[in-house]
């Protein structure tokens, strides 16, 4: 993992917790999870496919962590159940949840079928409703305390063309977020979101961004000229998750370099773009939504 990521923390800042990262088998999820455990934390990583959630164990393990790889759709919610309960047995009581897990495409709305909707909105919302909502219920039995982190969009706010079941799905997770910080606060849980702005990652990107003009574009509408790193994710993940932001809560921080301020939705610009080319790109993309964070989803 890359020290700079962690380096203006504490080794030790998250020793004693045991987090549950969904989408955790590749790309930001990976990397988030790799961070924690730098700093002391116990680590479960969820993810549909064996393979890389395996991988992810692998690393952490090698670098000296403890990490307990499990598959679950978290889509299902008795599949969720079985999960923390396995990850629980295996590392003792979950402490903090990622809801990193997403999924997104680019689509024109009319055209949107109902497997693609009930794909994105089911894992974007359900499922981070599944895991927050099996999380509390344990940590409200226990009387123990706990934190959420959930990754939303800067469009969860403002909407975006082409990206519907996202920005709608996303939309909610910021909304589940602030209704239960003040729900369960009573309960010593605390709950924030990140809205990120475009990560390259591999996979998402290729699926997102269109061309190579597109993603200029992109990049030149962001105020502070450049995008987003994993490393700028992971340092503010790791501050929302740990007790440095305890007295924070049902806050959705935008990381985005000041796009969203100076642009509003980030796929609205291709509306100016003739509908058949439209069509074309999102056909020469891979509209398959995956158990991993997308850079926009």
């Amino acid at each position: 993992m890359d020290k700079e990521t962690v380096a203006e923390y504490p080794s030790n800042l998250l020793k004693g917790m045991h987090l549950l990262v969904t989408g955790g088998g590749s790309g930001l999820g990976r990397s988030m999870a790799r961070d924690f455990s730098s700093l002391g934390a116990k680590v479960s990583i969820c993810g549909r496919r064996r393979g890389p959630v395996d991988e992810t164990a692998g690393l952490i393990e090698e670098a000296g962590g403890t990490a307990m790889p499990l598959t679950c759709d978290v889509k299902d919610s008795e599949a969720v159940e079985t999960c923390i309960d396995e990850a629980e047995s295996a590392l003792g009581p979950v402490t903090g949840l990622l809801n990193n897990a997403a999924g997104n495409f680019l689509s024109s709305s009319e055209t949107l079928g109902d497997r693609g909707w009930d794909a994105v909105v089911k894992t974007n919302l359900y499922g981070t409703f599944h895991m927050t909502r099996a999380c509390g219920k344990r940590w409200i039995e226990r009387k123990s305390g706990g934190v959420v982190l959930s990754i939303a969009t800067t469009y969860a706010e403002s909407g975006s063309a082409f990206v519907l079941p996202s920005a709608t799905s996303k939309a909610g997770v910021v909304t589940l977020t602030r209704s239960l910080a003040v729900e369960w606060g009573r309960h010593g849980i605390r709950l924030n979101s990140i809205a990120p702005g475009p990560i390259p990652t591999k996979g998402a990107w290729e699926r997102l961004i269109p061309t190579e003009k597109h993603e200029e574009a992109l990049k030149a509408s962001i105020p502070l000229g450049r995008f987003g790193t994993r490393e700028d994710l992971g340092r503010l993940a790791i501050f929302l998750l740990s007790d440095l932001s305890s007295y924070s809560t049902g806050q959705n921080i935008v990381m985005d370099g000041g796009a969203h301020l100076a642009t509003g939705g980030m796929f609205n610009a291709l509306v100016q773009r003739p509908e058949e080319e439209t069509a074309a790109l999102f056909a020469s993309l891979r509209p398959t939504p995956r158990d991993e964070a997308d850079p926009s989803a």
